[in-house]
Formats: structure tokens, C-alpha cells, sequence
């Protein structure tokens, strides 16, 4: 059975080091976003450096997920002092699953403050794609599909909530979400 996968990124409005009051709200509000999401049904797990070490996503041990990378539209620092994004990389037994876990509970309150830590970058945020069982995507794959989405727009490739496709490349959608929304 395919397996959904997703790739957020985001350019912060400082780095992930900064002492401020938002950048730590952004951190603990994270935290308990990852606690929650990995108990929500339809989730299958997410990528992890090896280490935790906060701040540091450029040359960390992704194990099988393999090296970090970002869009070339990023163009902030590198180093764990400079670094001021905030990417995913995730697997999903289904766009339904995916959709309640972003659009309810603590990650529908950390999106209500996303202004406060994100730059408007006016390029998407999210990208998803399917994967064979058993495959596991990888930060390149992730970028390259949210690079390919930016260019060419929704496709089978390369998709968003708003206008998924299924594992066969149909475009589909969920109740109340996308162009085929008045359909269900």
C-alpha cells in the first residue's frame, strides 16, 4: 500500500538559536506539536536527527532519511548560530490523517501564530507525493518536489492539500478541502 509522504519548510524571521520570547514560543509550541502529531492515527513517523542537537540541521545524522537539504530559494545561514528555517519530513498512511493533524489541535494553534515566526516567502510551504511501501523519502526528494511545485504546479509529483491526487495519480480531495471538495 502507498504511503503519503510530506515535506514542510519555512524561513524564520530569526535563527533557531536567537534567546528571544518567539523564537522560544516557536520552540516549545513545536515540541508539543511533535508530541501530539505522533499520536495521531495515519501517522507513520518522521524524520529525526540522530543527535537532537537544537539548531543544528545542516551536517546532523539523518540516518536513512539522508543529508538535510533545503530550496534553493533559502538563502539564511547554515550554521547552528546562523540557520533560521524550520523543515519536516514525514510519512503517512493518508491525506485525511495528514489533514487533521495540521488542521486541528496544537499544530492548527501553531499555524494561527505562523506570522509571528515566519517570513511570506510567497513560495509554498508544504509538499506531498507517494511513496511505495517501505520506501522512505529523503530531504533531497523533499526538496526536489517542493522546488518542482513551485514551478510547475499541482501534479501527481507534487502536490498540496488543496489539490491532491491519489496513489494512481487521479486528481481526488477531501470533503470540504480542494477543487473536488462539492463532490463528497
Amino acid at each position: 500500500m502507498p504511503r503519503l509522504a510530506l515535506y514542510t519548510f519555512g524561513v524564520l524571521k530569526s535563527p533557531l538559536t536567537d534567546p528571544a520570547r518567539l523564537t522560544q514560543e516557536f520552540y516549545e509550541s513545536g515540541e508539543a506539536v511533535y508530541r501530539e502529531i505522533g499520536r495521531r492515527p495515519g501517522y507513520i513517523a518522521h524524520a529525526e536527527a540522530a543527535d537532537h542537537s537544537r539548531g543544528t540541521l545542516f551536517g546532523s545524522d539523518w540516518g536513512e532519511w539522508g543529508e538535510f537539504a533545503v530550496p534553493a530559494w533559502y538563502g539564511k545561514g547554515r550554521t547552528a548560530e546562523t540557520t533560521a528555517l524550520a523543515a519536516t519530513l514525514s510519512l503517512w498512511t493518508d491525506l485525511r490523517s495528514a489533514f487533521d493533524a495540521v488542521y486541528t489541535g496544537p499544530h492548527r494553534a501553531a499555524l494561527n501564530r505562523r506570522h509571528d515566526w515566519f517570513e511570506r516567502t510567497g513560495h509554498p510551504n508544504h509538499v506531498f507525493w507517494w511513496v511505495t511501501d517501505g520506501a522512505l523519502p529523503t530531504w533531497q526528494d523533499g526538496v526536489t518536489r517542493l522546488e518542482h511545485l513551485n514551478d510547475h504546479g499541482y501534479a501527481p509529483y507534487a502536490f498540496a492539500f488543496h489539490h491532491p491526487f491519489d496513489p494512481a495519480g487521479t486528481p481526488t480531495g477531501l470533503e470540504g478541502v480542494g477543487p473536488k471538495s462539492q463532490m463528497h
